[in-house]
């Protein structure tokens, strides 16, 4: 047994990785505009003040296809171009993610 008090460790970094578990799908909160046609469902479609459709929202902010139990998306087959676009793990996911934990601090 060495003498030497240096107890070796990992590093752990600061911000974890973002995997479909990890997610807390904080871009679902997100105004998500339909430029494109992908077949969201009808129930999942308003309209902006402007008169553009957009991704419905709940009372609570967050998108109305996401699932509040599971954290995922209901329509992930058919969701907005927008939604597919918007890659996990990206510089402006991790942007959101920060946003979102910042709000709980």
């Amino acid at each position: 047994m060495s003498a030497s008090p240096y107890i070796p460790h990992t590093q752990i970094p600061e911000t974890s990785e973002v995997t479909c578990s990890t997610c807390a799908a904080c871009c679902c909160q997100l105004e998500v505009m339909l430029i494109t046609d992908t077949g969201v469902p009808e129930r999942f479609i308003d309209n902006d003040e402007w008169g553009g459709e957009v991704m419905r929202r709940l009372d609570d902010g967050w998108c109305a296809a996401l699932d509040r139990d599971t954290m995922r998306c209901t329509i992930y087959a058919v969701r907005p171009l927008i939604c597919r676009e918007f890659e996990m793990g990206a510089p402006e996911c991790l942007e959101e993610r920060r946003g979102i934990a910042d709000i709980y601090r």
